[in-house]
């Protein structure tokens, strides 16, 4: 059921892989690398539209803050009139919240399906979704369009020493299936490429959520809730990727901060677009 997602990440992953294959060698770990980060890449940019409606939105919402504030005093018992009010209002103004959600909900799928995909290079461990395969027939089985010509690459390749589809924590039986791939990889080599990349998705998350909040609309009737949502998106998202760091893989590691590097450079792009927006829209009325 879930193939619908797995062939379409592995058919653009393998397709980077080609690209930067040809130029680096099909079995070096950069090759790899920069086919995770631009798969990232791709999937963000199919997703552009999405997020410059999303950012708009919030500047629509930010206007119409004192037409909700009155609508909340005027119908603030009556629940259901107040959303009919609300929805109301946002039509009139072109504001389609739910579109501006597409982003987050697009990239969850994308996240797990790489990792699924990433997991499925190598088969050996008995953990859940592995299948216990020998390193010898792990090495002759395909992972979905890869076939498995490229599963050995991709076994075969390395980043500072570290296969990227390896995390600290990773069993020694998955370990051991490295060996006749350029060696079983250690875990100080494993952590010396893993904690740099935690610490760069960590810092990455934290300065994105402190933009993002800068341009968010705030809720003064919700200040409590709205406390604890700002809180959450500086300290314990970015927190997240130390706690997650040492389960997750390399690969998913730097498609964190391959994400990130896209959201800050769209964030200010897109901020940039509208600025120039409703400057035009001055200037028109003037």
């Amino acid at each position: 059921m879930l193939d619908v997602v797995y062939y379409p990440i592995s058919a653009v992953l393998w397709a980077w892989h080609r690209v930067f294959g040809a130029v680096l060698g099909a079995d070096n770990g950069f090759a790899w690398a920069l086919s995770v980060v631009f798969l990232v890449f791709t999937v963000r940019a199919f997703l552009f539209w999405p997020g410059l409606v999303s950012a708009r939105t919030g500047r629509r919402m930010q206007k119409m803050r004192p037409q909700l504030d009155a609508l909340r005093t005027e119908h603030g018992k009556d629940t259901q009139k107040l959303a009919a009010e609300m929805q109301k209002l946002q039509r009139e103004h072109g504001v389609r919240p739910l579109l501006g959600c597409l982003p987050a909900l697009v990239q969850i799928p994308v996240f797990f399906g790489l990792y699924h995909v990433l997991r499925s290079f190598n088969r050996t461990g008995t953990g859940v979704g592995q299948l216990g395969l020998t390193p010898e027939q792990n090495a002759s089985t395909a992972n979905y369009v890869f076939s498995a010509h490229d599963v050995q690459s991709f076994l075969s390749a390395r980043l500072f020493g570290a296969p990227i589809s390896v995390s600290m924590s990773s069993s020694d039986t998955v370990l051991a299936s490295f060996g006749q791939f350029g060696g079983v990889p250690s875990l100080a080599t494993i952590a010396a490429v893993a904690i740099p990349l935690m610490l760069i998705a960590c810092l990455a998350t934290h300065l994105n959520a402190r933009f993002s909040l800068r341009h968010q609309v705030t809720d003064t009737p919700n200040a409590m809730q709205a406390g604890m949502m700002r809180n959450l998106m500086l300290w314990v998202m970015p927190v997240g990727s130390i706690i997650a760091g040492p389960i997750l893989p390399i690969a998913i590691l730097l498609y964190w901060v391959a994400n990130n590097i896209w959201t800050y450079g769209q964030q200010h792009a897109v901020h940039a677009m509208l600025g120039r927006e409703e400057q035009g829209r001055v200037a028109a009325l003037r």
